[in-house]
């Protein structure tokens, strides 16, 4: 475990961390070393439950109450808790941050933070390989996986640290400054979260209000004028556009290409070439449930893009595509035009299968589509119904343009029942 300078500086202090998931317990153990006393509070019995006892936390379970928050200096919010649900039960003047917040306190190294709506994760695990591959010591973690503060709370230190970071962990990261901190796109996503599409930009533009001319920029030339009329930081900033300058079979489609070239101009502010960054790029392995090719069966190939929470991911998931679509797509709709998918999917898809929730929101939209649309109450059903339709050259994509959790826990989940599903498809068709 590293040496902090001032160990013990929250001593004296209540800190009080909302949500038992692995960033609030990450967060928790952090501050406890700070010197803090730390009270926990979590609605779920079962996630409670999973606290070792041996941390010395407070734990309080059930629905969150003002004088759970008594003598709090310093409340910790999950990401997945708008500060708005829990604001009037606040102590007047209490400081509320994120975890990510949090760990950027007592961090020295250089980082690299990845936003935006699409692509965050491709392009945070795309910068890692490729700075690991070029000699550097990396640290790959915040939204996508490892907390940071967990990382503060290992022995090994890393040279640089490349963060995924979202909207729900900005909004609340008043001071979080990157070295290099890329915005990948902005579109719809996240309005049953943020009160307006301005919120939520707002929040995916913070962590570039603290930076400055010895730090770097990256953004899509789309947003150009857009960003450049907000003012919207003092760094240096760069702007980049798909460019066929790198090649990865793993990273198919326009919009990979982008995120090829934002990782690019990441990597390229610590010293390192086109060459270099190809090298890295060579090799890359498709991300789990990210347009990852699951099965191929007389001449059809079944696809699991499970990942594809937004409009615009499912208009990159079919366009990444060589072969007509079958298109499965359902879930809890997080806002978006699917106005904006029809063109594709009159030029690329062969039918629509719904599933799960948002039936009527997708019918509504793509109701003069043209194609056949059907809808299940479950993915298995609707996976069935896409195989046995489907014909030699074509693929069934899994692609929902939702969250997953009218059916699932996660997108993993999701993800996962699909795969299952080709595979029992397969073997019976065999």
């Amino acid at each position: 475990m590293r040496e902090f300078i001032h160990a013990d500086q929250l001593r004296g202090h209540t800190a009080v961390v909302l949500g038992a998931g692995t960033s609030g317990i990450a967060a928790a153990r952090l501050l406890s070393k700070m010197g803090a006393s730390v009270r926990v509070l979590e609605k779920s019995e079962a996630a409670a439950a999973k606290i070792p006892a041996d941390m010395g936390f407070e734990v309080r379970v059930g629905e969150h109450r003002a004088e759970h928050f008594a003598g709090a200096d310093l409340v910790v919010l999950s990401p997945g808790i708008a500060r708005s649900k829990v604001a009037a039960l606040l102590p007047v003047g209490v400081q509320v941050v994120s975890e990510l917040e949090l760990g950027s306190w007592f961090v020295s190294e250089p980082i690299i933070a990845v936003t935006g709506t699409n692509g965050k994760t491709t392009t945070t695990t795309l910068i890692g390989r490729i700075l690991e591959e070029n000699g550097r010591k990396v640290f790959t973690g915040g939204n996508l996986g490892t907390p940071l503060c967990e990382y503060l709370l290992g022995a090994e230190q890393a040279d640089i640290l490349v963060l995924e970071v979202s909207s729900f962990q900005l909004q609340n990261s008043p001071s979080f400054h990157p070295r290099v901190g890329v915005l990948l796109n902005f579109s719809a996503n996240h309005l049953d979260y943020h009160e307006s599409m301005e919120e939520y930009l707002d929040a995916k533009l913070s962590m570039f209000a603290h930076m400055d001319d010895r730090d770097l920029a990256v953004a899509p030339l789309s947003m150009k004028d857009e960003l450049e009329g907000r003012g919207f930081t003092n760094a240096r900033r760069v702007y980049f556009v798909a460019s066929p300058r790198f090649t990865c079979p793993a990273l198919p489609g326009e919009h990979n290409r982008e995120n090829m070239e934002a990782a690019y101009l990441a990597c390229r502010y610590f010293g390192l070439t086109q060459d270099d960054v190809q090298r890295g790029i060579d090799g890359f392995s498709s991300l789990p449930h990210r347009i990852e090719a699951v099965a191929e069966h007389r001449g059809v190939l079944f696809i699991d893009d499970s990942k594809s929470t937004t409009v615009d991911s499912m208009i990159a998931a079919i366009r990444s595509q060589d072969r007509p679509v079958r298109l499965l797509a359902g879930g809890v709709f997080k806002g978006g035009d699917l106005g904006l998918v029809l063109p594709l999917i009159r030029e690329k898809v062969r039918a629509v299968y719904l599933f799960g929730r948002s039936r009527e929101i997708f019918e509504a939209a793509w109701s003069e589509c043209g194609k056949d649309m059907t809808w299940d109450a479950t993915l298995e059903e609707a996976v069935f119904r896409a195989a046995a339709d489907a014909r030699n050259g074509e693929c069934v994509l899994l692609s929902p343009a939702t969250a997953s959790f009218d059916l699932f826990a996660n997108y993993k989940e999701r993800g996962k029942t699909f795969q299952r599903t080709v595979r029992e498809w397969v073997e019976g068709a065999s």
